[in-house]
């Protein structure tokens, strides 16, 4: 068979081979990694407060990104006529998951932490795919180090939920809690909470703490007001930006498949302006994608963004890069 111009002579379809992220090589030795950016699976469901299901995001964000994974040596946007990812000009490759201990939360969420220290240790830019948002608590947990030697972290939310439920029921690593876990962390300079709206998992005392403990909220409304630059405006310029993205924070007409849904949320372009924006105006040094639920979306369209806004953000962020 002639090769046509593809390597080692095969088509490589989408649909043909191991789905990993992108189909991007898997690394199974975490004290190898060699590479820009490091996707590690957090399979964690646990800290679910209704549906459960993210356990199975992973798997199905990974076989969604192969649709975007066609060998043409990069991926061109003609509108910015830049060509993200191109090919030898970065390397990704895939961990595959942190073991999960099913009903044993810290045992999961240290794993999941070792997982993404590996990934910093190497060089490498984590980018974790969950699972519920309690997954962001290991995640953040595993900057202590490397912001000790670099400087503080500054994160951004993309939700519909603010998620800053101190303890409830003696629950304080579930998913209602991450962003009230990472503004107790003292290398956390504050928090900036985007397409926060509706009724909310966390009740007005939360809001008033997450202001007080240094956090900007702001509702799907508020940020189109604004417009993409004016929201970039209110968060550090020049700083080390780590962001969280929970997939309710689109709006459901496009993103069904997940645990806790809300109707008024963002549409595509908006978020990906957003990153754009934020790969441009800081040096993103950390990322989480998280509340992919297959099991309520049959379309696989909610895996499907959730592969898109990831590849497309990856590449934004290694071009952006100095």
């Amino acid at each position: 068979m002639s090769s046509h111009g593809y390597e080692g002579g095969r088509l490589n379809l989408p649909f043909v081979g191991i789905a990993t992220f992108g189909k991007n090589p898997y690394v199974a030795d975490w004290d190898a990694i060699d590479a820009d950016v490091a996707v590690l699976g957090a399979p964690f469901d646990f800290g679910t407060q209704f549906r459960a299901g993210a356990r199975f995001g992973p798997r199905a964000i990974r076989e969604a990104s192969t649709l975007f994974s066609f060998g043409h040596g990069g991926a061109y946007d003609f509108e910015d006529d830049i060509v993200y990812l191109p090919a030898g000009g970065c390397r990704i490759v895939d961990l595959g998951d942190a073991d999960i201990v099913h009903t044993d939360t810290r045992t999961s969420h240290a794993n999941i932490a070792h997982g993404v220290r590996k990934c910093l240790d190497a060089g490498a830019l984590p980018v974790v795919l969950g699972g519920d948002h309690s997954v962001n608590i290991p995640c953040i947990a595993a900057f202590e180090e490397d912001c000790a030697r670099n400087g503080p972290i500054h994160v951004v939310q993309i939700d519909a939920h603010l998620d800053f439920v101190d303890e409830r029921h003696g629950v304080r690593y579930g998913h209602g809690n991450p962003m009230r876990r990472a503004a107790e962390r003292g290398y956390v300079s504050g928090l900036t909470q985007i397409g926060i709206r509706n009724v909310s998992s966390t009740a007005k005392e939360g809001y008033d703490d997450a202001r007080a403990m240094g956090s900007d909220i702001l509702s799907v409304r508020q940020a189109r007001r604004l417009g993409t630059a004016g929201l970039l405006e209110r968060i550090p310029a020049g700083g080390r930006l780590y962001l969280t993205i929970d997939i309710d924070g689109f709006d459901p007409s496009i993103a069904p498949g997940t645990g806790t849904p809300s109707h008024g949320g963002f549409l595509y372009y908006e978020v990906l302006e957003l990153l754009d924006g934020l790969a441009r105006r800081g040096s993103v040094v950390g990322v989480d994608l998280v509340e992919v639920a297959p099991d309520y979306d049959h379309s696989g369209t909610t895996a499907i963004l959730a592969a898109q806004v990831l590849m497309n953000l990856i590449g934004r962020i290694l071009h952006h890069r100095p």
